[in-house]
C-alpha cells in the first residue's frame, strides 16, 4: 500500500487530496485501486498514513491485523471521482460514534430561501471582495440566516450558534474565522446598499410569484434600546412597547396586499405617525415608480394634509378616521341598510357630511377626481363585544378608584395639583370609559383638595350606539363597500409583519449605540422578514398553509454529523453524514419541491 496525491480544482483553486492506494493482481496484469480517500493533509499527517500504510501492508502479508497507536483525524473530503463501486473494510461495532453533531435543516432551508431570492448573487456583485479571510457578501449570509433561525447578538452567534450550526460548511467559512468584530464590519458593509437591495428582491418577488402592488399597506411601529442611545434618531417618545422608559426609533414599513414586504424608513423616536406620509409616499413612488396604486393607511395616519397631498396627483387611497369623526354619522347608525359581507361584520357606503341625499352608488365608468370622496360605515360584532368589556371592566375600576380618592381627600391634606394628576392617569387608562365621568377637583377653603364626581347617562347611549364602529373614508369610486372593507383589513399584514420582528426575528431591544449600527440592525431583521415571508410564500403554493415557522422548526430536527469508524487496521474512517428525514420532513420537502445535498444519509 502507499499514499498518492490527486488534484481537483474547486472555486477557481487547484487543491490537494491524499488517497491510500493498494496494489493487486488480474489476469490482465497488475492494477491499483483506492483503499480510502484521506482529504487534505499536512506533512505530518501524510507520514502517519504512510506508517499506517506500511503497517496494514505488513499485516496483511503476515495474515494479522497491525497494531500502531496513530489516530487518523482527517476529514474526508467529497470528491467527484471517487470509485464507485464498494469497497469493504473490517470495521469495530463497538467502537463506532457519532462527533461534531451540527443544527442542519434550518440554516439550510433558509440559505435555499436566499439562493432563490438570488439575495447571494446580489450581496457578491455589491460588496467589495476584501483582503480578508473571510467575504463580507459570506458574512451578510451569515447574519441574515442567524437571524431567521436563532436570532441573537453577534457575540453569541460567532461563539455559540454558528460552531454548531452546518453554516460553516454550507459556506465554506470555518467556524474560527467568525467573531463579533468580523460581524460588526459587515454590518458597515452592508448599510449602504439597503435602497439597491430593496429594490432587488421586490423585483425577484415579483417574478417568483407573480405578485401585484396595486394595493399598497403602510403602517408604523417602535423599537426601544437598551442603554444610552446618544445620537439625534433616538428620542423618547409614543412607546408601542410600554417602554416610555426608553429611547426608541420609529420603523415605516410598506408591505403588499398578500404582505410581502417592500421597503421600511427609520424615523427619530419622537416622530408623530401623521408626519411619515408624505416621505414615505414620495420615496416608494421613486424605487418604484408612479403608477395607478391605492394607499391603504390606518386613522393615525389621517390628516386634511395629508389627503389633500394624496389628492395632489390623482393618488387613490382608503384610510381610517378618527373615532370622534363617528359623531357626525349617528344618524347613519340607528338605520337598517347595513350590508352584511360576512359573519358578524356590516358596511354601508354613507354620502360626505353635509352633501345630504342616500348612499353613492358604485359607479365602474367614473373618474376618480379628487373631488370624489366616499364614506364607509363598519360595525363589527366581536369589536363590540370586546369594546364593551374593556369599558365595563374599567368603567368599575375607575368608579372604585374615585370612591377611595374622595374619601383619602376627605381624611387626609392633598393638594389639588397632584390630586389632578392621579386622576389624569386614571382616566388616560381607557378614554371610553372615562368619557361616562365627569370629574372635578376643587380647592376647599383650607387650600387642600375635594373631589366631586358622577356619572353623565347621556353619554353612556352614544357609547352603546357606537360601540364596534369604525369609519373609513376613500376617493376610490369604483369598488363596492365589500371591496373597499377587504382592502382596508388588509392592513393586518403590516400589523402581522410588526409583531414577527419583535417576537419571532427578535429586533428588540436594541443594543447597538452606534447610529450606522442600529439601522444595520433593523437592516438585518428587515432582510430575515423577506426570507421568512418567501418561505412562507413557498409554503401557500405548496398547500403547506403560511406558517413557515413550523417548517422551519420541522426541518430544523435534521442533523449533519461524523460517523467515525475504527477499524481493525487501527484507521478511524470518518464520514460525514445528514440524518434521514422522517416520513413528515419528507413530506414538506417533496411538496416545496426541494431536495437535500447529496450526502450521506445515516438513520439516528
Amino acid at each position: 500500500m502507499f499514499i498518492r496525491q490527486c488534484f481537483r480544482k474547486k472555486d477557481g483553486k487547484r487543491h490537494a487530496y491524499w488517497a491510500l492506494v493498494e496494489s493487486y493482481r488480474t489476469d490482465a496484469g497488475p492494477r491499483q485501486r483506492v483503499v480510502a480517500w484521506l482529504g487534505k493533509l499536512d506533512e505530518a499527517g501524510r507520514l502517519g498514513v504512510e506508517q499506517a500504510a506500511r503497517n496494514s501492508g505488513q499485516s496483511h502479508a503476515n495474515g494479522t491485523a497491525g497494531v500502531h497507536d496513530h489516530e487518523q483525524l482527517s476529514l474526508f473530503d467529497q470528491v467527484d471521482d471517487v470509485p464507485t463501486e464498494p469497497q469493504w473494510v473490517e470495521v469495530d461495532a463497538s467502537g463506532v460514534r457519532v462527533e461534531n453533531c451540527q443544527q442542519f435543516g434550518g440554516p439550510w432551508l433558509a440559505l435555499e430561501v436566499a439562493r432563490k431570492l438570488q439575495l447571494d448573487k446580489f450581496l457578491q456583485s455589491v460588496l467589495p471582495p476584501g483582503q480578508e479571510h473571510v467575504t463580507w457578501w459570506r458574512s451578510a449570509l451569515i447574519l441574515v440566516v442567524a437571524r431567521l433561525c436563532h436570532p441573537s447578538s453577534e457575540l453569541y452567534l460567532s461563539e455559540q450558534w454558528y460552531p454548531k450550526s452546518a453554516l460553516p460548511e454550507l459556506l465554506g467559512v470555518p467556524a474560527g474565522r467568525v467573531d463579533d468584530n468580523r460581524l460588526y464590519r459587515t454590518l458597515d458593509q452592508l448599510l449602504p446598499h439597503k435602497e439597491k437591495l430593496e429594490i432587488h428582491l421586490k423585483n425577484r418577488m415579483g417574478q417568483l410569484f407573480d405578485l401585484e402592488y396595486d394595493l399598497l399597506m403602510y403602517d408604523i411601529t417602535s423599537t426601544y434600546f437598551e442603554g444610552q442611545a446618544k445620537f439625534e434618531l433616538a428620542q423618547r417618545g409614543y412607546s408601542r412597547d410600554k417602554r416610555s422608559d426608553c429611547k426608541q426609533v420609529c420603523i415605516g414599513l410598506v408591505v403588499s396586499r398578500c404582505g410581502m414586504p417592500l421597503g421600511y424608513e427609520v424615523f427619530a423616536g419622537n416622530t408623530a405617525d401623521v408626519t411619515t406620509v408624505e416621505h414615505i409616499v414620495e420615496t416608494m413612488e421613486k424605487r418604484c415608480g408612479k403608477s395607478d396604486r391605492i394607499w391603504v393607511m390606518d386613522r393615525g395616519m389621517v390628516s386634511e394634509d395629508n389627503i389633500d397631498f394624496l389628492r395632489e396627483e390623482n393618488r387613490r387611497y382608503i384610510v381610517g378616521t378618527p373615532k370622534s369623526m363617528l359623531k357626525k354619522f349617528e344618524a347613519e347608525l340607528l338605520k337598517d341598510d347595513w350590508n352584511s359581507i360576512r359573519d358578524g361584520i356590516e358596511v354601508k357606503l354613507c354620502a360626505r357630511p353635509g352633501d345630504g341625499g342616500s348612499a353613492p352608488e358604485p359607479d365602474k365608468d367614473a373618474d376618480d377626481s379628487q373631488d370624489k370622496e366616499t364614506f364607509i360605515l363598519c360595525r363589527s360584532r366581536d369589536r363590540s363585544e370586546k369594546e364593551e368589556a374593556m369599558v365595563q371592566r374599567f368603567e368599575q375600576k375607575i368608579e372604585q378608584r374615585l370612591v377611595a380618592m374622595t374619601a383619602r381627600c376627605e381624611k387626609q391634606k392633598r393638594e389639588p395639583m397632584k390630586v389632578e394628576r392621579e386622576i389624569g392617569r386614571l382616566l388616560g387608562q381607557n378614554t371610553r370609559a372615562a368619557k361616562l365621568f365627569d370629574v372635578t377637583v376643587e380647592k376647599a377653603e383650607d387650600g387642600h383638595a375635594r373631589i366631586k364626581w358622577k356619572k353623565v347617562e347621556a353619554i353612556r347611549d352614544w357609547a352603546t350606539l357606537s360601540a364596534g364602529c369604525y369609519l373609513l373614508r376613500t376617493n376610490v369610486a369604483d369598488w363596492s363597500d365589500e371591496e373597499l372593507w377587504k382592502a382596508y383589513i388588509q392592513l393586518t399584514e403590516a400589523e402581522a409583519a410588526f409583531c414577527i420582528h419583535k417576537t419571532d426575528l427578535k429586533i428588540r431591544p436594541i443594543w447597538h449605540q452606534k447610529e450606522d449600527r442600529v439601522l444595520a440592525h433593523i437592516f438585518v431583521c428587515f432582510l430575515a422578514y423577506v426570507l421568512w415571508k418567501t418561505l412562507g410564500q413557498m409554503c401557500q403554493q405548496a398547500g403547506l398553509g403560511s406558517e413557515p415557522r413550523r417548517v422551519l422548526d420541522e426541518l430544523g430536527d435534521l442533523r449533519m454529523m461524523d460517523v467515525v469508524l475504527p477499524t481493525r487496521s487501527g484507521i478511524d474512517i470518518r464520514r460525514r453524514c445528514l440524518s434521514k428525514p422522517t416520513d413528515h420532513q419528507q413530506i414538506l420537502l417533496d411538496h416545496l419541491k426541494i431536495r437535500l445535498p447529496k450526502i450521506n444519509q445515516t438513520q439516528m
